[in-house]
Parts: C-alpha cells; structure tokens; sequence
C-alpha cells in the first residue's frame, strides 16, 4: 500500500503542504473529490491511511451531501482497522462525529488568524510534542465539537475549547488549518468574501497577517504532518 487516501470537500482545499510530507516517504495521496461525485470507498484495504479534508458543509447536511455519510462510514472502518486517520477542519469534526460526539454551530465563526494553545496533554503526544505550547494558527470554520469520549484534548482558542484531539495512537482531529499554503488562503478568501464580512473580519487583514504567521505555521505543520506519516506502514 503506498497511497493514502484523500477525502476532498471543495476544490480550494487540497491538502496543501501535506503533499510534501507524503512525497518525502515515498506515499501518493489518492484523491477522491466527493463533492464531485466520485464514489467514496467502502473500506482502507487499498490504503495506508485516511485524510478527511474541510469543506463549507457541516456534518448535518447529509441530506445535501449524501456523501458525508458515506464518509463517516469510511472513517468508522478506518477506526476499527486502526488505520491512521488526520481530519481537517470538516475532516475532524466527521472524525468527532463518528466517535459520538456532538458538533454544532459556535456562539461565532472563527475566521482568520488567531491564537492557539495546546494542553498539557500535547506535550507528551506524538505529534505535537516539542511544539511551542502556543501560536498563530489559521482558522475558517462555524463548528465545533465536544471532544469525543475516550479522546485527548489536544488544543483549544479562546472561541473553541477543543481545537484538536487523538483518539487511541493514531486518529487525529484538527479544526485549525496547518496545511494551507498562501495561494490556498487567497483562494479562500476570494471565495468566501462575504463569510468574512459577515464574520466581522476584514480580507486584507487576513492577507497581511498571513505574511507574517505563514511561515512558522508552516514549520509548525511540516513537523506535524511528517510525523503524522511515520505513523503510517505501507
């Protein structure tokens, strides 16, 4: 097995700098683009592990979205064959959902750039450790979630007390965005413009500080993702 299998949302939110991480170990994301209709999979057999990315869809419209609870499926087997799972945004809140945990809307869309603080428990986690304990991290989402029974909290923000958690050794769930790359967040920002004003945030403000708090996120991300792939056997 030397793909890992990708769950995309929407065309502007591709994996970004995971990319790199799985090219440097020598593994391929297969792509499925479910909002495109392409069928999703029915089990991992054919994969070394699972990628949920994010998406303007809540885990609540699959009535809209048959697909998502296809996904859930997906991931309930990814669990039970203890394969590796990374959720994203969207990603980690199917991920919470499949676990039982209840998602809904937040008291106020997250969008932007704000801080992020990890949990005690972080510093003794595979991926996170030796990770400073808070930083500038980017953010687009309306849902949050309960962290799911049996999880670890990992991180939280002032707006969001569970931010990211693991579940058993190797199912991880992040609401923020560390793979997104300056083109990714131009693309989003044109896209949802008028998500950002109703949020109250300003566009221009989102693209001057991301100048500034990319690139350590990225080196924060890179470490992250590559780890995340060593957990992986193809």
């Amino acid at each position: 097995m030397t793909d890992v299998l990708v769950l995309q949302h929407i065309e502007i939110e591709t994996i970004g700098t995971i990319a790199q991480a799985l090219q440097v170990a020598g593994l391929s994301p297969h792509v499925v683009h479910a909002y495109a209709g392409e069928p999703v999979p029915r089990d991992l057999r054919a994969s070394a592990g699972l990628i949920v990315m994010g998406g303007p869809m809540g885990v609540y419209d699959s009535q809209r979205y048959p697909f998502l609870d296809a996904e859930k499926r997906l991931i309930a087997n990814a669990i039970e064959a203890h394969k590796p799972i990374l959720g994203i945004c969207l990603g980690s809140q199917l991920l919470a959902a499949t676990l039982g945990a209840k998602v809904y809307k937040g008291a106020q869309k997250e969008i932007g750039w704000h801080r992020l603080t990890l949990t005690q428990a972080a510093a003794a986690d595979p991926l996170l450790q030796a990770t400073p304990t808070s930083f500038m991290a980017f953010h687009w989402h309306g849902d949050v979630f309960e962290c799911p029974q049996g999880a670890t909290p990992l991180a939280s923000s002032a707006l969001t007390p569970y931010q990211a958690f693991r579940y058993g050794d190797s199912a991880y769930g992040f609401l923020f965005h560390m793979e997104v790359t300056e083109t990714m967040i131009q693309n989003m920002v044109r896209t949802f413009a008028e998500e950002i004003r109703e949020a109250g945030e300003d566009e221009t403000q989102i693209l001057t500080e991301t100048t500034q708090h990319l690139p350590p996120l990225q080196q924060i991300g890179h470490q992250v993702f590559s780890r995340w792939v060593a957990l992986l056997k193809p």
